[in-house]
């Protein structure tokens, strides 16, 4: 079974390397963004993928759009520390086959991949009881929360604009703007501005249609 590591932190990589070293019949590949994932994927066909959420550049979600647009039936098991089940259930929505936490045994890291590669589902038993009682709305589309200015926000922030531009060109101000991006933040589960920006940038297309 060949397995691709995406993960923009030699460590990470290293680490998952050795929690398969036992495994005789895994080979490990390794990527470290968007562009070298896309190359390994097509130059050596893995049975699984395992991705960050959060690489440089293009994000671990978009990847994931652009890995199942080549293939609808790639395996692909998101690995983070996010153990949020707000971001697994988006991560399970947009195609992925499992989601695991970082800080899992490597036994279940093991367990997950061979579940994958079976054609299985994988979620960590804890992960999957939080989701299961989770509120239903984890699934929905984030935007359906924003109103028309919040949405003008995102879509300027995912065109690269800060938010003195973005005060110019709705014509508020900038403590207005500030105002609703922290609301935003609420809003969408966005821990930091860079969450906010990534957020914006995934959903891009999305707010196009609003």
């Amino acid at each position: 079974m060949r397995v691709l590591i995406v993960d923009d932190h030699p460590m990470v990589i290293e680490g998952c390397r050795g929690m398969l070293s036992g495994q005789k019949d895994i080979d490990v590949i390794e990527a470290h963004n968007a562009d070298e994932a896309l190359e390994k994927y097509a130059s050596t066909a893995p049975d699984v993928i395992v991705l960050d959420i959060n690489l440089p550049g293009l994000s671990g979600f978009e990847l994931l759009r652009l890995l199942l647009k080549r293939n609808p039936d790639a395996k692909v098991i998101v690995f983070t520390m996010n153990d949020d089940p707000v971001f697994a259930a988006r991560a399970i929505e947009r195609g992925a086959r499992g989601y695991l936490a970082k800080n899992e045994d490597p036994k279940v890291f093991i367990k997950a991949l061979r579940s994958v590669a079976a054609g299985e589902r994988y979620l960590s038993g804890n992960l999957a009881l939080r989701l299961a009682f989770a509120d239903q709305s984890l699934t929905k589309n984030p935007l359906d929360a924003l109103n028309s200015r919040e949405i003008e926000i995102l879509r300027n922030l995912a065109n690269g604009k800060d938010m003195t531009e973005i005060a110019h060109i709705l014509k508020v101000s900038y403590k207005t703007v500030a105002n609703n991006c922290i609301l935003l933040k609420r809003k969408l589960g966005a821990r930091s501005k860079a969450d906010l920006l990534r957020i914006a940038v995934e959903n891009k297309v999305a707010m196009r249609l609003v």
